[in-house]
């Protein structure tokens, strides 16, 4: 790369020398006498009373020069192509059936949170808006990940922020060689610290950037509207993770209309692990709490429930720093072990409007499926899958 680019400078010194050269040539010429150019040209004077013919139009009529005009060759134009053949009682339209395809990730787990593999399609119903779906294709994946890792980090007091960078680097030191992440900041605006990149020394290197926030503002709703923005243009199942005590102080976005984006894509799934429980242990412990403090906690545990579970997702609420490791392999397992199911929906308008889904488990005989431990007792099982989607077009 340096030698192309040191190459691009000498050609261009280069050029600009033999510009300088022409230019002085045509100088030269036009300063000297009229005798002088005269001796040089062998034929004889032309006949002052003799008016000039008018130069043909067009332009330079030869092919040789600075700038080459090819002659046009007399060449017989090329047939025209045959007008196919009318087939008997074919009308003269075309039709293009455009057949949605619905893509669901689902994840099943024991209610320990163990997740549940070996599971065959016909283990699995689907339904969209109450009406039953034909399973076209169904797989288990384990593929490597593509996801934000978003990250609140603003000037509120030093246990959010601690908690923040202890939940960051947990997540990157789990990451494998093939995975691609990028990380997002966000306090009163999201700033991107690392484009995806699968270079996890970039991604700790990112995450050191974090040291002086900026601001108090903890704009949530924009910072997840611009993230959904940004991924929804990636191709493929995506993921955010979201680091955050849930708090939205400033937003420009109402909460309806952070939802109606969450609702709006297909392929992204949120994983949401909140901040600041032992800062609301210490105030609760020393009667700082109150009613009106509390009620803001609950209303953001509330939304970052509400995001994970519209994606397909979960929310964890860890309450002391040993449950990080824990909550970040499940959130691996979680994302490296879903059974991916499609379908054509039966409702197959375009129309803009919302499908609530739900997905069942059954015995190969269409009873309930059941789980057994090893003991041999009966497994409660939950299923995780995004709750519906929005029949649009899509726009490449």
């Amino acid at each position: 790369m340096i030698f192309s680019v040191f190459q691009g400078q000498n050609y261009a010194r280069l050029t600009r020398r033999k510009g300088l050269t022409a230019m002085a040539i045509l100088i030269c010429l036009a300063i000297l006498p009229a005798g002088a150019r005269a001796q040089n040209n062998s034929q004889p004077p032309a006949n002052p009373n003799q008016q000039e013919a008018p130069p043909e139009a067009g332009g330079p009529q030869n092919d040789v020069g600075p700038y080459v005009i090819p002659k046009k060759k007399d060449e017989p134009p090329p047939p025209a192509p045959e007008k196919p053949k009318k087939i008997d009682n074919m009308p003269d339209y075309s039709i293009k059936v455009d057949v949605p395809l619905v893509t669901l990730d689902v994840l099943v787990t024991t209610k320990d949170g163990q997740t549940i593999p070996g599971l065959k399609q016909d283990n699995f119903k689907i339904f969209e808006d109450g009406q039953e779906q034909k399973i076209s294709a169904f797989n288990q994946t384990q593929a490597p990940i593509t996801a934000v890792l978003l990250v609140e980090y603003a000037a509120t007091n030093l246990q959010y922020m601690y908690d923040a960078l202890n939940a960051s680097y947990t997540f990157a030191n789990g990451l494998r060689k093939d995975d691609w992440v990028a990380v997002v900041a966000y306090d009163m605006k999201p700033k991107i610290l690392v484009d995806f990149t699968q270079d996890k020394r970039a991604v700790m290197g990112a995450l050191n950037m974090l040291r002086i926030p900026g601001f108090r503002e903890r704009n949530l709703f924009d910072a997840v509207f611009d993230t959904i923005d940004r991924i929804d243009r990636i191709e493929g199942k995506k993921y955010i993770i979201l680091v955050s005590s849930g708090a939205d102080t400033f937003s420009k976005l109402t909460y309806d209309q952070i939802l109606k984006k969450v609702k709006s894509t297909r392929d992204t799934t949120i994983y949401a692990v909140s901040v600041g429980w032992q800062w609301r242990e210490y105030l609760d412990a020393h009667g700082m709490a109150g009613g009106m403090r509390e009620v803001g906690w609950l209303q953001n545990d509330n939304q970052l429930n509400t995001f994970a579970k519209l994606t397909g997702g979960r929310a964890y609420f860890p309450r002391f720093e040993g449950e990080l490791p824990e909550i970040f392999q499940q959130v691996s397992a979680d994302i490296r072990n879903q059974y991916t199911i499609a379908y054509h929906p039966t409702n197959a308008k375009l129309d803009g409007t919302y499908r609530k889904l739900k997905v069942e488990l059954q015995a190969p005989d269409g009873g309930p499926l059941k789980v057994h431990d090893q003991k041999g007792k009966d497994v409660k099982t939950i299923v995780y899958a995004r709750e519906g989607y929005t029949a649009k077009h899509t726009v490449d």
